[in-house]
């Protein structure tokens, strides 16, 4: 066994027990849980000391997967999905199947991921795991990993032992609204 898969094995059996993990996504560095875990999202708002008016990312390791939580799923999402160049996070008018703290409204924000650790868990898991920049709330997200402080690191259950080195500085994700009409609004690109 690789080490990827023994990173893979080992945070989704903490992710099953509702531990709460930093690990590498295809954009920055991320702090997460199994998304349908209700106290998991919790304890990851108290450590980001983040208040409940501002959801979390949600990360699914396909567009079938992403159609399980997504309710009146927009047919055009797929095409949107496939054109894209670089990350991108689409917030929906509903999510089904959850965790309700997951999101600070009927909204939710999903990306169909990129990164061959993360769709490797996702798939392992069989659920969605949440995102959110590892830092505090108003700090500096950390891109690579050095930067993020011990503060984070010691508040959460395990941090993945791979990339550590990697120096490459990635970009947050481009997000954008998409309706059930198929229109859509650019929230962050």
């Amino acid at each position: 066994m690789n080490n990827l898969d023994i990173e893979v094995n080992k945070c989704c059996d903490l992710l099953k027990e509702g531990k709460v993990i930093i690990y590498p996504t295809d954009t920055i560095w991320g702090i997460g849980c199994d998304a349908t875990n209700f106290d998991a999202v919790e304890r990851i708002y108290q450590i980001k000391e983040r208040t409940k008016g501002k959801g979390l990312i949600v990360l699914v390791d396909s567009i079938e997967m992403l159609k399980d939580y997504v309710k009146n799923f927009p047919p055009i999402a797929p095409d949107i999905i496939k054109a894209a160049k670089n990350p991108l996070s689409i917030v929906y008018s509903e999510s089904k199947g959850l965790a309700k703290n997951v999101s600070a409204d009927s909204t939710i924000c999903i990306r169909v991921v990129d990164n061959e650790f993360c769709k490797a868990l996702i798939h392992k898991l069989g659920r969605p795991i949440t995102s959110t920049s590892a830092n505090l709330a108003g700090d500096k997200a950390p891109s690579i990993y050095v930067e993020i402080t011990e503060q984070i690191k010691s508040s959460v259950d395990y941090v993945v032992q791979l990339y550590h080195d990697v120096l490459t500085k990635p970009k947050a994700s481009t997000i954008i609204r998409l309706y059930e009409d198929n229109h859509f609004d650019v929230i962050r690109q």
